[in-house]
């Protein structure tokens, strides 16, 4: 902004000034996704920010103790395994103890220090040569949780309301998702049990319920959307599961007969395709060799070839201009798609056909919030919207509203964009925000 700088200029002038520089820079289809999407939802957001979420902070405090208690075990029994006490917060105490002390075979060194990696991936794979690694994994995410949520949690209530209230940042991530910070609760895991027993902690105002709705496998349909893949959007639009349909393509077998292994390696395939996982990480992910990933992925493509085929399709369209598009035109600049080294051009081609189903998921349930709040609004309830999580909304509102507000936000939700599959909305209530998941 140096350049713009005018001696005696207020910031307000010289961001005036600016703005004139950049505006010509701004298509039509990026004023247009401005004005329909990222202003209206600035006072959303806001409203959001202002309302905050009770916590129950005897249940964290309960919690905390439990965790403490089992983190102690850990602790004991991962000394007991290294044969001596050390620092489990060192890298560099953790990496001697593994790699030099129980001779380890070393999975490489850390770029700056030249120490051993004792990073998660190095110890997954070090789980399966020794029981010090998995305790390791177990200890670390304990006290992670611990920390992060826990213990901090509490400390962060607003003295005036004793809600939590978090902070919205709608251009915090490159895809257009939203994202959180003081604090970041988009990264509560859901699937493990102390995740979720976080989540219980979440609670609704006395004598409210929580009400959530979540996009039922989104980048999936959008997958098939832009696709046009015959075959996935067949299955979408019977309502069949996608993913014991792929595991009977993949296996070879009826679809009564996919056992839940099949179906959970299916998932894993369906959801890898989405963010371009290698036969590599695939085989890492479900445990199993190289070529039968490899065999996996090539069924999947066999199967559905119009994925295939946009895929590349769109991979060549961004390495000609440079960026990719979501739906509603947000571009997000791709650089390295040209790049010379192998891994930085991987990872773009990846991110360019990710960026279209993420980032266009994250417009659409952008979209969907700013109706439902008019919505609200429109019809004077009392339901307030909390929190916004990846695919998902979560709500609050008395008893007497629960119908209207369930059927309000699950049909705002599924109609919010036109797609060649339909968009599906689960919902649920609860007397927290787990129990309501």
């Amino acid at each position: 902004m140096r350049y713009l700088e005018r001696p005696g200029a207020t910031q307000e002038e010289t961001l005036k000034l600016l703005a004139a520089k950049l505006r010509p820079q701004i298509t039509p289809e990026l004023r247009k996704l401005y004005d329909e999407l990222d202003l209206p939802l600035a006072p959303v957001l806001a409203r959001m920010e202002r309302t905050g979420i009770l916590v129950a902070t005897d249940q964290l405090s309960a919690l905390s103790n439990r965790m403490e208690a089992e983190i102690g075990k850990l602790t004991d029994d991962i000394f007991g395994l290294a044969g001596k006490p050390f620092n489990l917060n060192s890298p560099k105490q953790l990496g001697e103890i593994l790699f030099e002390d129980l001779k380890l075979p070393t999975q490489g060194k850390t770029g700056k220090t030249k120490a051993y990696s004792t990073a998660a991936d190095v110890l997954e794979t070090l789980a399966l040569e020794h029981p010090i690694a998995q305790k390791i994994l177990e200890y670390r995410q304990l006290a992670k949780l611990k920390g992060t949520y826990v213990d901090a949690l509490p400390m962060l209530l607003s003295p005036a309301d004793h809600r939590l209230h978090t902070t919205f940042n709608p251009a915090g991530a490159a895809t257009g998702r939203l994202s959180s910070s003081n604090p970041n609760l988009q990264n509560i895991p859901v699937r493990t049990e102390l995740g979720r027993e976080i989540r219980a902690a979440f609670v609704p105002d006395p004598g409210w319920t929580m009400l959530v709705a979540d996009y039922s496998q989104i980048e999936l349909r959008l997958l098939a959307h832009y696709s046009g893949d015959t075959l996935l959007v067949d299955s979408f639009r019977r309502n069949e599961d996608i993913h014991t349909r792929t595991a009977s393509e993949v296996f070879g077998v009826p679809q009564l007969m996919v056992t839940p292994e099949m179906r959970r390696n299916a998932k894993a395939v369906n959801f890898g395709i989405v963010y371009g996982q290698t036969a590599f990480g695939l085989a890492a992910q479900l445990g199993i060799g190289r070529d039968e990933a490899d065999r996996y992925i090539r069924n999947y493509f066999d199967m559905y070839a119009g994925v295939k085929k946009w895929i590349e399709a769109t991979i060549a369209e961004v390495r000609q201009r440079g960026y990719t598009l979501t739906l509603d035109g947000r571009r997000r600049p791709i650089p390295d798609i040209a790049a010379k080294n192998p891994n930085a051009r991987s990872f773009a081609e990846r991110t360019a056909v990710n960026t279209p189903l993420q980032g266009t998921a994250a417009d659409l349930i952008k979209l969907a919030m700013i109706r439902v709040d008019a919505e609200i609004t429109k019809r004077k309830l009392q339901t307030r919207m909390l929190l916004q999580v990846h695919d998902e909304l979560v709500l609050e509102c008395p008893p007497s509203e629960l119908e209207e507000a369930t059927r309000l936000v699950k049909s705002t939700m599924e109609s919010v964009v036109k797609l060649k599959v339909p968009l599906l909305v689960e919902t649920g209530h609860g007397s927290n925000w787990r129990d309501a998941k």
